[in-house]
């Protein structure tokens, strides 16, 4: 394979020395040619701007009054991966050693000394000024290299930033009350840390949105964010979720399973409804939060990962440690950091700036003109207690748009908060005792269970919500409800 020419420009302003250069060049003229010849430092700069060169032959002392230490540093500024040798005379009042620092120093790549004037067959000795040009030459092409990494780095990097920033403008924190400001202050401070945050507040507050933002704001926001929500996994399956297992780890283990943690190693993983993980499992994650830590099923050896540990709850945890349903260590490990977002009727201020963006948001999703709201219809919103937080104001301007109306008007506002009000359903007493209905206790318990459970159902907007209000893990009234037959 044919190797690149380094193309060489020679800077001297004696003839005899350009002369000597050329002869000690010559023999390798398949490898190295010199390109252009000048004899001042204006001329090299000028033609650096305008052609390409490898390396840079440079005679220390030049006519123009630009030269030495002066020249090669604006010669690097302008071409920083342009490599460049030096050459002078053996007799300038400075030692070889203090003159040789100081041009490196400056950026040149070689020094050297020429030889006596009276010697016409080469400037240096052959060998060793070849070799600096050879080894110059290689030097450029690493550093180019180099900058070319950096750069695709920096590129990706920028790609990978834009789209962060994308994704966080799609789903942003709505608003500019007092309660909504503080929230964003606490994100940015706690985002500059790796310690373990707990947010709080009610269902429908958007507590994964918060955990979405630390995430995405803090040095972590190239890796992966893994959400689990604890009440979604039943309770015998949340450890192999977590921590995973290996291959043969019990009978139908037929293959290894990376577990969230494994998953999230370098990033975030958010454990929303924290308080639904079983005592067994509080065990573990705290190992995982102290020691850093995790014992996957079926193997011995500790799994060391490196994972920012984000959780949510709609619960008061403290109560639950009282209880004794949550364990004390981790609750106080979890609750480093805290964030508690204020419910929506805290928010009145922000109430009209999130039902216009989710307005917009529906019309563009559904293809319809963005109507018009009456001021009577947005006071009566502002002052509508909003149970269900910013989940339910998102179900109510669904319904809105849906409704392809060119104005909303207090009437329209008042029919579709009616449909979703609780005070308007209609439940029928759980029991109608007498003595033709009298039944034995297992069926009255039955009917019972039945009736309370699709009670709880009517009241909810989801079977989750419908288990929390029982106070039972989703997964547990997700198994009772298929044992009385209304699932």
């Amino acid at each position: 394979m044919k190797e690149d020419l380094i193309r060489v420009l020679l800077v001297e302003d004696e003839e005899y020395d350009v002369s000597r250069t050329i002869k000690t060049i010559e023999p390798y003229a398949e490898r190295i040619k010199i390109l252009d010849i000048v004899s001042t430092g204006r001329q090299a700069l000028n033609l650096i701007s305008a052609k390409q060169y490898d390396v840079v032959i440079l005679d220390y002392q030049i006519s123009g009054g630009l030269y030495g230490e002066e020249l090669i540093k604006k010669i690097k500024t302008l071409e920083k991966s342009l490599q460049i040798i030096v050459i002078t005379k053996m007799t300038l009042n400075h030692t070889d050693l203090i003159l040789a620092n100081q041009i490196l120093k400056s950026g040149a790549f070689w020094f050297g000394t020429k030889n006596p004037s009276d010697i016409e067959e080469s400037i240096y000795q052959q060998t060793d000024f070849i070799l600096a040009i050879l080894n110059a030459f290689e030097k450029k092409k690493l550093e180019e290299e180099k900058d070319k990494l950096l750069n695709e780095k920096k590129d990706s990097q920028d790609k990978l930033d834009s789209n962060i920033q994308l994704m966080i403008d799609e789903k942003p924190l709505i608003g500019n009350s007092t309660g909504l400001n503080r929230v964003r202050e606490q994100i940015k401070t706690y985002a500059a840390t790796n310690t373990s945050v707990l947010i709080t507040g009610e269902s429908g507050t958007g507590k994964e949105l918060v955990a979405r933002n630390l995430h995405y704001k803090s040095d972590r926001k190239y890796e992966k964010i893994i959400t689990l929500n604890c009440s979604a996994i039943p309770e015998n399956l949340i450890e192999s979720e977590l921590f995973g297992y290996e291959k043969g780890a019990f009978t139908d283990a037929k293959s290894g399973k990376l577990g969230l943690f494994e998953q999230a190693h370098k990033g975030t993983i958010f454990l929303d409804e924290i308080s639904e993980l079983p005592l067994s499992s509080q065990s573990k994650l705290l190992r995982v939060l102290e020691a850093g830590e995790i014992d996957k099923i079926g193997r011995n050896k500790k799994y060391n990962v490196d994972v920012r540990v984000i959780s949510a709850t709609n619960k008061n945890l403290k109560e639950l440690v009282i209880k004794r349903e949550f364990r004390e260590d981790l609750y106080y490990r979890l609750n480093i950091l805290n964030i508690n977002i204020p419910p929506l009727r805290e928010r009145q201020d922000d109430i009209v700036e999130l039902i216009n963006f989710y307005t917009k948001f529906y019309c563009s999703d559904l293809n319809v003109k963005i109507p018009t709201y009456l001021k009577e219809s947005l006071n009566f919103l502002k002052d509508y207690k909003w149970k269900g937080n910013i989940r339910e104001l998102k179900n109510i301007v669904q319904r809105l748009i849906i409704l392809k109306k060119d104005s909303i008007d207090l009437t329209t506002v008042k029919m579709t908060l009616d449909s979703n009000d609780d005070r308007n359903i209609n439940v029928q007493p759980f029991f109608n005792i007498n003595d033709e209905s009298f039944s034995i206790l297992k069926d009255a318990e039955r009917e019972f269970r039945i009736n309370y459970c699709e009670y709880a159902r009517k009241i909810s907007k989801n079977d989750t919500e419908a288990a929390l209000k029982l106070g039972l893990p989703p997964s547990n009234f997700h198994r009772l409800c298929k044992e009385i037959g209304i699932k």
